[in-house]
């Protein structure tokens, strides 16, 4: 019985670059994604397509893809009915949740979304603004934006849009009045193909690997020698929920020691690895860690 084919959608646009970079860092090449919708991928039994985050999860809801990256928000949005497979932490600016917020112009007299009764507001993210708005009782009209929202915001009453660090907003003279909705990027898979046996061993594979090198992101490996009368004291210096691998060398005054680190941790310990007896002191990246 031959593999079937894994339709998989590739989130298009500002979360492209930094999806392809996570699924290279997985161990996928991936190339031709900027000028192609159908990019080539080193497995002959996936096939990506690239699609706007907003679609990825209605697509995948109706089996038009079997699998698929896209925001929590437009599955929110979308109120699709799809497998959330796992949580991915990454964006294209920072690993934080990104937000959507109520913002106003910094001259508006809102201080609480309660002040915006009657009001207009603008949004890509409709469904959930309106959810937002019914939930708190307040009557308002919730009007789409086909984009550029910041500069809707002296249009209308207030506006709904999506930030990461905030620089935008403060760009367009703008404050944040409350948090709509969090969201963070996930791997979804439509249910009759994670019911199918070979499909969803196949998303579960892309689901460990790319949770692999998104944990490695962020760590570094650390490997020194050390004289056997020096290990107890450079062992302390470690962190003491590390548990570090020591091996035998040829030399047998000598052992290596070998752990993996945070890697803002790094540029404090070498120095006091140095002065407790280290030598020979290696650090490199991580591709994929996998606990």
């Amino acid at each position: 019985m031959s593999e079937a084919i894994l339709k998989l959608g590739i989130p298009a646009g500002s979360l492209q670059k930094a999806t392809i970079e996570l699924f290279n860092r997985a161990g996928f090449n991936i190339s031709d994604s900027e000028r192609s919708y159908l990019p080539s991928i080193d497995d002959e039994y996936i096939q990506p397509i690239c699609l706007r985050a907003q679609e990825i999860s209605r697509y995948v809801e109706n089996g038009v893809l079997d699998a698929g990256i896209t925001g929590h928000d437009w599955i929110m949005e979308n109120g699709s009915d799809v497998v959330e497979v796992t949580e991915l932490v990454y964006s294209k600016a920072t690993n934080k949740p990104a937000r959507w917020v109520l913002a106003v112009p910094n001259e508006s007299k809102v201080k609480t979304p309660k002040q915006l009764e009657g009001g207009i507001i603008a949004t890509e993210l409709v469904n959930v603004t309106k959810k937002y708005f019914d939930a708190k009782k307040i009557k308002v009209k919730v009007e789409f934006s086909w984009g550029a929202t910041e500069i809707k915001a002296r249009l209308v009453d207030g506006i709904v849009e999506l930030t990461e660090t905030g620089s935008s907003l403060l760009a367009n003279n703008l404050r944040i009045v409350d948090t709509v909705l969090q969201s963070t990027t996930r791997f979804i898979a439509n249910k009759k193909s994670w019911a199918d046996k070979q499909k969803r061993e196949k998303i579960e594979n892309i689901s460990i690997l790319l949770n692999a090198a998104i944990d490695a992101r962020t760590r570094v490996g650390l490997k020194m020698n050390v004289k056997k009368g020096d290990l107890k004291r450079v062992l302390k210096v470690l962190p003491a929920e590390k548990s570090p691998t020591v091996s035998s060398l040829a030399d047998s005054d000598y052992v290596a020691v070998e752990v993996i680190i945070d890697e803002p941790v790094e540029r404090l310990l070498i120095p006091a690895l140095k002065r407790a007896g280290a030598s020979g002191i290696i650090t490199y990246p991580l591709n994929k860690l996998i606990h």
